[in-house]
């Protein structure tokens, strides 16, 4: 079960999200692909730091990085993290997040509403506020007042993974500040307008069994009607508590119900009551008593509420609509790209059947071509989509980079004869490299595809696919050149957008960010070269890394890819 998460607010993995167990032992975070949550950032150290859960808490180390580690602003060596916490590594700014114990089904043992008696009598309501006055100068002049606000309005701005946890959290505070002894946020239900417990809290945590909190209908359904904020307080004076089944079997005192009013309704109350024993001489100490700047203090605290409340309905609604608005665009994508293939299978099956059927072997496999190579772009689909739905750690292992490229070769072959391209490899003498062959294999292929489609229509098309080793900087390098139109400069980060294509029928628009993604997960780039008119040159490159075989660390020379200034290959002759 994870009990904590890592969310990632700014930076290259901006929105990516790493879970993190009690039980999974020490978790390296840094820029090396053998790390076990490995960051994208030139800033960070290749082993940067260090999660562990020592029995009770998360604790990160810094692991001697260069640019240092940060917990909320402050550079540390270790320290022990708590919800909300902002972590900093390099210019990547993480979130740690405790998974909410908060469960609301366990609201119905700890909060019930009551049925008091209603009268015409106001003795319990000592004072009350009407929402709408409280402006800027009506603040809470005592000084906890104004430390709960501020702490308040910094409690609004960290994320929470619910709604429920951050009202949870601004309870708390307020019943630290106020000193109640519990309290409960109840919103309205969209129908019926009914009241419904968020959060509930007390500060007496003991063990032991604990009275419910009773809930006065009449006191919440006068600050919904009357939008007032309402401080009652001896309560057995109040003729609307009647002596059967009211507050009072719960030994409540002194109550403060606020109104949650945002932008443009009433969406529930906010509601604290004190249960602290009668003294002696049947009077309650006044340093218990809730005040009036008590009473305002709620309020505020309690509009900031409803206004998160509506930021956060307002954000789930806006990040529902974007997701089937993806969606959409997904399946009418894939849809499209799909119908495509089918009707080139139903035409290859239907040379297929013809020559079965008139005995004609050149149209059965003239239709079996036909098939097959649909066959085929099912298979490159399927994989493309599987490589970007979802985070994968590289499977590393020693390897040579030519033979990887050898295979793209093979399969990119027919593609290029079919369209007429000449299709060239120029391998380099490389050492021996540490990558994931699969993921590699796919990046590599989707790029030489790309440019072999964009020649297609060419008279003299020209892929050329070259390796080379980067000594000193240990960096593997692959480029693949075309002699196409090129790529203007101010149009070369939109081809690794999702379902961006410029190949229109031809592509999907997934090949191209899958690359991207498959060598940022190596810890690579790719760049894109050539100005319009002068073909275009990707260039993938990655860290080599650490491979051995035999035992042996194995060397290498730089070898220098060709200058892209040089131009791009040669236009074959027409009998190529």
């Amino acid at each position: 079960m994870t009990d904590a998460t890592l969310l990632v607010v700014s930076g290259s993995a901006r929105g990516t999200r790493y879970d993190i167990a009690i039980d999974s032992g020490e978790i390296i975070v840094g820029r090396s692909v053998g790390t076990r949550i490995r960051i994208d950032d030139t800033e960070v150290s290749r082993q940067h730091a260090a999660f562990s859960h020592d029995g009770t808490n998360y604790q990160i180390r810094d692991l001697k990085s260069a640019n240092g580690t940060y917990i909320n602003g402050k550079r540390i060596k270790e320290a022990v993290l708590t919800h909300g916490d902002s972590i900093r590594l390099g210019t990547t700014v993480m979130t740690f997040q405790l998974k909410s114990k908060f469960e609301s089904s366990e609201l119905t043992e700890h909060v019930r509403f009551v049925d008091d008696l209603l009268s015409d009598q106001q003795s319990g309501i000592v004072q009350q506020v009407k929402a709408e006055a409280i402006s800027s100068v009506d603040w809470p002049d005592q000084k906890s007042g104004l430390e709960l606000l501020y702490q308040v309005a910094e409690e609004l701005v960290r994320p929470f993974d619910t709604l429920e946890a951050l009202l949870q959290r601004i309870l708390n505070l307020t019943l630290n500040t106020v000193g109640a002894d519990r309290g409960c946020i109840l919103l309205r239900d969209a129908i019926g307008g009914e009241l419904t417990p968020l959060v509930f809290l007390r500060r007496d945590e003991s063990d032991g069994p604990q009275e419910q909190m009773l809930i006065s209908r009449s006191i919440s359904g006068h600050v919904l009607k009357h939008g007032n904020a309402v401080r009652t307080s001896d309560a057995l004076h109040d003729a609307r508590f009647g002596a059967a089944n009211s507050i009072l079997s719960s030994g409540i005192r002194e109550a403060i119900c606020a109104p949650m009013r945002g932008q443009e309704e009433l969406l529930g109350v906010f509601y604290l009551d004190v249960t602290t024993p009668i003294l002696a001489d049947g009077r309650i100490s006044e340093q218990d008593r809730l005040t009036d700047e008590h009473l305002k203090t709620v309020l505020a605290v309690a509009r900031h509420s409803a206004l998160a409340v509506e930021a956060r309905r307002f954000q789930e609604a806006l990040l529902k609509a974007e997701r089937f608005a993806a969606m959409g665009q997904t399946v009418a994508v894939l849809s499209h790209h799909i119908k495509n293939i089918l009707q080139g299978v139903g035409g290859g099956g239907y040379l297929i059947e013809t020559g079965l059927k008139t005995s004609n072997d050149d149209m059965v496999r003239q239709g079996w071509g036909i098939v097959e190579r649909n066959q085929n772009r099912i298979s490159d689909l399927v994989m493309d989509m599987l490589s970007f739905s979802k985070e994968r750690v590289p499977n590393l292992r020693p390897g040579n980079v030519n033979k990887v490229c050898e295979d793209v070769m093979e399969l990119a072959s027919p593609r290029a004869e079919l369209n007429g391209v000449a299709l060239e490899f120029r391998a380099a003498d490389l050492p021996l490299a540490e990558f994931d062959p699969e993921g590699i294999h796919r990046a590599i292929l989707n790029i030489v595809a790309n440019a072999v489609d964009a020649v297609a229509e060419s008279d003299a098309g020209s892929v050329v696919l070259q390796t080379g080793y980067d000594a000193s900087n240990d960096v593997m390098m692959v480029a693949v050149t075309d002699n196409g139109p090129g790529i203007p400069e101010d149009q070369r980060a939109a081809v690794f957008q999702v379902f961006e294509s410029s190949k229109g029928e031809r592509g999907t628009g997934i090949g191209l960010p899958v690359s991207r993604k498959i060598i940022r997960e190596h810890g690579g780039r790719i760049r894109i070269e050539g100005d319009p008119g002068e073909g275009t040159r990707f260039i993938i490159s990655w860290p080599r890394g650490t491979p051995v075989k035999d035992g042996q660390q194995t060397e290498g020379k730089t070898i220098i890819l060709d200058d892209p200034k040089d131009g791009p290959p040669p236009r074959p002759t027409p009998e190529t």
